[in-house]
């Protein structure tokens, strides 16, 4: 088996970060998403990965490089602009040949174990095999009809009046099958070669697709609240215990699982887990709250922040309250007032910003 990434998107809902990175480089738990999708993956036991890349493709390439420091073989395909999840599979025909293959959005973050996902695929080698996962909201996803043996009777994308409350939600189980169902579809309504449409026509060719319901813990990461509660769930299920390989100074507490990596210093701080400090970061007299992730050679001085993601060389100079924030590289924040309050922050790469408290 075989697997298709797509990091093509633009990340428009994620500016002004995606000004200056892919959506899909941006860290979450200190790595970046695409990174966590490519570690589930090859945990699952595929190792030739190709990427769909759009105008960003440069970026990822140097990010990624050749994928063997992942344990992969990743080949990179160009995708001149986003005309949808079909069209990837159409473009990537020469790399996928006649394999079975796992498509895999490379802005989601599921906590599931691919090989769990791959067991129902793998047993009954549907033509297609889809995980779905129940939402409150629908109308607002590609959702897919099943019967009680799991079979999808009809799938439909973003429909109207949902007859179920079951999305996809990224990860697509393929048998070469797909191949023929991408070239027969046309164009959607938004001028994009839809995935869901493809689907439908195995399932009115009279191919078997599966379905598989999933419950646990999926999103996708197109938005500042998702990527913040993508941290929060792999931060809880990640730091286990306290790693310090920096330095923690006496006058410093250090509260539940706390990962503290080398070259890192902390000195008369209070750290409150689940919190990952990265390499070379400086942190003094500050407060550092759960569910924080602070990049690599950051500064804090007189600081509190929590609930947040820095990414590297962020300065924070005498700014507390800090929190459900997003900070962009080598952004400098400092204290342009008196008093406390508490800031929520979404600051891109390079800015200055003095905070008034």
């Amino acid at each position: 088996m075989k697997a298709l990434v797509l990091a093509g998107g633009m990340g428009t809902r994620l500016r002004p970060i995606t000004h200056s990175m892919p959506k899909q480089l941006v860290p979450v738990a200190n790595r970046p998403v695409l990174v966590h999708c490519l570690e589930k993956i090859r945990d699952g036991g595929v190792t030739e990965v190709g990427i769909i890349v759009g105008d960003r493709g440069a970026e990822i390439r140097q990010a990624l490089g050749d994928g063997s420091q992942l344990g992969l073989q990743i080949t990179y395909i160009p995708q001149e602009a986003p005309f949808g999840l079909a069209h990837c599979v159409l473009i990537a025909r020469d790399f996928l040949g006649d394999d079975d293959f796992v498509m895999y959005l490379g802005d989601n973050i599921l906590t599931a174990e691919l090989s769990d996902l791959a067991a129902d695929f793998h047993t009954h080698r549907p033509a297609a095999g889809l995980v779905l996962t129940p939402v409150p909201n629908p109308s607002e996803s590609g959702v897919a009809e099943i019967g009680p043996d799991g079979v999808v009777l009809g799938v439909v994308e973003k429909p109207a009046q949902p007859r179920s409350n079951l999305a996809m939600v990224g990860v697509y189980f393929f048998t070469p099958a797909i191949h023929e169902a991408v070239r027969s579809i046309k164009l959607s309504w938004r001028n994009e070669w839809e995935i869901t449409d493809a689907i439908q026509w195995l399932v009115e060719q009279g191919q078997v697709v599966r379905g598989h319901v999933y419950h646990g813990f999926w999103k996708d990461t197109g938005r500042i609240e998702d990527l913040l509660e993508c941290n929060r769930e792999l931060l809880t299920a990640t730091v286990i215990g306290q790693q310090i390989d920096g330095t923690v100074d006496e006058a410093s507490t250090v509260t539940g699982a706390v990962q503290i990596h080398a070259g890192a210093q902390v000195r008369r701080s209070h750290l409150v887990g689940p919190v990952i400090i990265g390499a070379g970061t400086v942190v003094e007299d500050s407060h550092i709250g759960p569910f924080t992730a602070l990049g690599e050679n950051c500064v804090l001085r007189r600081a509190g922040i929590e609930d947040s993601i820095t990414l590297d060389r962020v300065s924070v100079v005498d700014v507390s309250g800090i929190h459900s924030s997003l900070i962009g590289r080598d952004a400098e924040i400092s204290l342009g007032g008196s008093g406390q309050r508490r800031h929520r922050l979404v600051v891109g790469d390079h800015t200055q910003l003095e905070v008034n408290a």
